[in-house]
């Protein structure tokens, strides 16, 4: 990961970090159910972050692996970001 994403990661990470933090009491406190469900910030969040470092891999990591001369690990790359589409295809499902 290059300097700039991960410098345009760990912010919304110390975020999330925090809004957890929040979550947790109010599950400790013992609030309202559907009040903690609707905490959807988290998990827009983690979206975003998902997405920044994705990005930054393919602008990196799979550019160079496409331009370079090792097949076998132009493959590698290209299933591992296969394999990030059919986790994330699963988890909506």
């Amino acid at each position: 990961m290059n300097l700039e994403t991960r410098d345009m990661t760990v912010h919304p990470l110390r975020s999330i970090s925090g809004h957890l933090n929040s979550i947790e009491r109010m599950v400790t406190e013992d609030q309202y159910c559907v009040d903690i469900i609707k905490q959807q910030a988290v998990q827009d969040a983690l979206s975003k972050v998902s997405t920044l470092v994705l990005d930054g891999h393919l602008h990196s990591s799979v550019g160079n692996a496409i331009s370079g001369d090792e097949a076998d690990e132009r493959e590698r790359i290209l299933s591992e970001i296969v394999d990030v589409f059919k986790v994330a295809g699963a988890k909506r499902m």
